[in-house]
């Protein structure tokens, strides 16, 4: 089975970050452009909560670092392919996702330069599906659990956001290479078959990592998280609060 249906491509393009040069111009600048108001959005999010909750500029630093080194992870798949978590999931659930289209995206572009991993004329398409879709999945699927217990709740929402990412990936593929005889879902079949060997443990992977993060990060930043009104960290600081205006009553 070839990685790229219908054409003799190296497998080097068959990746969660899509490979510099590998789609067609027209594709990568329409990519660009669906990416471009989510990454200026995003931007003025950053400005907003730097503003509105100083003290979370430490941890807004952690959740771009956090994303650098998880998605520069690059596991090998079959055909030749690789995976890699992508660390977004965790964003989105303390910053909300417009602010992960920003970071995700100053974070493709030193992977592409630095690097070599994805690239600059494809960074539009890789902002899409990692710093965008896959955040804004997360966040949907955390915010649905919002009545289940909060480490469940970052399980699924990390994973799915992961799982998005891939998906996105293989969409993007698939309309930029459909297969001869057939089309579209044929190709996308192909790409969905390629990552998901590697990509669907990796999202449990990466849930369980989310979930261990964040009881790290009660004990070194919560009242951060809780001034940025994370569930269940605010409870905590208002019970703490209470327990501690009782006992000096």
């Amino acid at each position: 089975m070839s990685p790229m249906p219908g054409r003799a491509i190296p497998g080097k393009g068959c990746d969660m970050h899509i490979a510099e040069g590998f789609l067609p111009p027209l594709h990568a600048a329409a990519w660009t452009l669906a990416a471009a108001p989510f990454v200026i959005h995003g931007a003025r999010e950053v400005r907003r909560v730097v503003r509105d909750h100083p003290t979370s500029r430490i941890l807004l630093g952690a959740a771009g670092a956090f994303t650098f080194v998880l998605s520069a992870i690059k596991l090998p798949s079959v055909t030749g392919s690789s995976s890699h978590p992508t660390g977004t999931g965790v964003g989105a659930i303390i910053f909300r996702p417009p602010v992960m289209a920003v970071l995700g995206c100053i974070v493709l572009v030193f992977q592409a330069l630095l690097l070599a991993h994805g690239g600059l004329t494809t960074l539009g398409a890789n902002t899409f599906s990692m710093a965008i879709v896959g955040p804004w999945a997360g966040y949907a699927a955390y915010r649905l659990l919002r009545k289940a217990p909060f480490a469940v709740a970052v399980f699924v929402g990390v994973a799915v956001a992961d799982l998005a990412t891939y998906v996105t990936t293989a969409t993007q593929l698939a309309l930029a290479f459909p297969d001869p005889t057939s089309g579209f879902l044929g190709a996308w079949a192909r790409f969905m078959g390629i990552f998901a060997v590697t990509q669907v443990p990796l999202a449990v992977v990466e849930g369980i990592v989310g979930v261990l993060l964040f009881r790290a990060l009660a004990a070194w930043a919560g009242p951060e998280l809780a001034d940025l009104g994370v569930r269940g960290f605010a409870a905590r600081t208002e019970r703490e609060s209470s327990e501690h205006e009782v006992t000096h009553a």
